[in-house]
């Protein structure tokens, strides 16, 4: 069964190539841009779907940091903003 398939994909690709070399020259130009741009798709979807779970799980590693050190600090807090003790009382001139 699995050799079947493989042979029929084989032939169509065959198809698909003598096909290409029968075009015109514009066409054939025509055709490799539009294969260029379907394979770029196809492989730009398969590597996204592939890093999906490791960017999400990157992400919300990155969130659970950002979040535990907000709340860790110890600031002076005037309701949900806080005022960072580097800076001194201004200077009257």
């Amino acid at each position: 069964m699995i050799g079947r398939v493989l042979a029929a994909l084989v032939v169509l690709a065959c198809v698909v190539l003598l096909a290409r070399l029968l075009l015109p020259a514009r066409l054939r130009w025509r055709f490799d841009a539009a294969a260029r741009r379907t394979w770029a798709s196809l492989s730009r979807g398969a590597r996204r779907t592939w890093n999906w779970r490791s960017s999400r799980r990157n992400a919300e590693r990155a969130a659970e940091e950002a979040i535990r050190r907000a709340r860790d600090r110890v600031v002076q807090r005037d309701g949900n903003v806080y005022k960072p003790k580097f800076r001194g009382p201004r200077k009257p001139h």
